[in-house]
């Protein structure tokens, strides 16, 4: 489904933290990688931790959000979300997606806007930005944080009217983002992930959580209750060694979009996420969705794709249908019909950065076949 590319100076850093013995989070690299990201995105200030969740949890805190506060997001996302929200006692408040894009409908921010409401999520999907202009107004109007989510959108590009009219990587884009370095991300630590901001305060606040709150003139005295996300200089290093290549990661990932839409384009019925001018996307995913009148929905294609040998994921169940988020009783029983119609019709296509061009051929073949065979027929 999905192989990392690890083609660069990988294993010769990894081998310079063990001649060294710098292996924790004490290591020279950690630092190294979080000024190298930062620049990369065009902010000012990284701030490494153990994964993508982390990173979500440690913004929230450090832009100052607090027990019963509410954090706007959409449904339609992984469950890290909500779990930084509740973490820090605050309640996830959902929204709705556009059809189109599978970002959150923006349009909806207004409605859901109370007096405990502190911060807006938004989460770049699949490496596609959100429309962030309407974002912006909003929190601007409101006096709301942005806690921006790019786990999934490492070099994805937003044209801004309300910034300047111009060009800005997704990471610099609000008052503080998040990173996940997973291993089927584009720039990969194995695990890992980066709290990036613009705000030396917001810095400050974050690489105190991540690092239990020590106190920089009393170590081993706490006034608050922070946590160990550090990340290692281990997979720093891992880190670095990918950041040398990320334009070029990047460059392959969208060469590998447009010719998985060129074989896919005569299969009617299967669509793969809008690309709205406004956006630069990195396709993180090959995510593709299935009309309905196909007579196919995703669970099927997935096990007549595995059938064939070919591996694929389920796209998220919304966070408004998740067992444990209902069990607590912080949600509304409004519906979410877009997000609910992406779960059931969509699917990641195999999305490695190792595919052929003769392996996305046999995957658009088959699903080609499948859809004769199940759908209605129309080629």
């Amino acid at each position: 489904m999905y192989e990392p590319l690890l083609i660069g100076r990988e294993k010769q850093l990894l081998a310079e933290c063990i001649d060294s013995g710098w292996i924790s989070s004490e290591g020279p690299f950690v630092k190294e990688f979080e000024e190298q990201f930062s620049r990369y995105i065009g902010a000012q200030h990284g701030v490494a931790v153990c994964n993508g969740t982390a990173a979500l949890e440690t913004a929230l805190y450090a832009v100052g959000v607090r027990k019963g506060d509410e954090i706007i997001m959409p449904s339609f996302t992984i469950i890290s979300c909500a779990l930084a929200a509740l973490r820090l006692g605050a309640r996830p408040v959902l929204v709705d997606i556009d059809p189109d894009t599978w970002s959150m409908d923006t349009t909806q921010l207004e409605s859901k806007i109370t007096s405990k409401t502190t911060a807006i999520m938004p989460v770049h999907i699949y490496g596609l930005p959100v429309d962030m202009d309407s974002v912006f107004e909003c929190a601007s109007e409101h006096r709301l944080k942005i806690v921006e989510d790019a786990a999934q959108a490492h070099g994805a590009e937003y044209f801004s009217r309300v910034r300047g009219k111009r060009w800005v990587k997704c990471g610099n884009l609000s008052d503080v983002s998040c990173f996940s370095f997973y291993a089927n991300k584009i720039v990969t630590t194995g695990e890992g992930g980066m709290v990036v901001t613009n705000d030396p305060s917001v810095a400050t606040r974050a690489a105190s959580y991540r690092n239990l709150g020590f106190h920089e003139e009393r170590r081993f005295y706490h006034t608050e209750l922070c946590y160990n996300f550090r990340l290692t200089n281990l997979q720093a290093a891992v880190g670095l060694a990918q950041l040398e290549r990320v334009e070029e990661t990047v460059a392959l990932r969208r060469t590998l979009a447009t010719y998985y839409r060129q074989r896919m384009a005569p299969v009617h019925g299967v669509r793969f996420q809008a690309e709205p001018s406004y956006a630069k996307p990195v396709h993180w995913m090959y995510a593709v969705q299935l009309d309905e009148a196909l007579g196919v929905d995703a669970e099927s294609m997935m096990q007549q794709l595995k059938d064939k040998g070919i591996g694929t994921r389920a796209f998220f169940l919304g966070l408004h249908a998740q067992p444990v988020l209902r069990k607590l009783g912080i949600l509304t029983d409004e519906p979410f019909p877009y997000t609910d119609q992406a779960h059931k019709r969509g699917l990641y296509l195999p999305s490695g950065l190792t595919l052929t061009r003769s392996q996305i051929d046999a995957v658009c073949e088959a699903v080609r076949d499948i859809v004769q065979e199940g759908g209605n027929g129309r080629i």
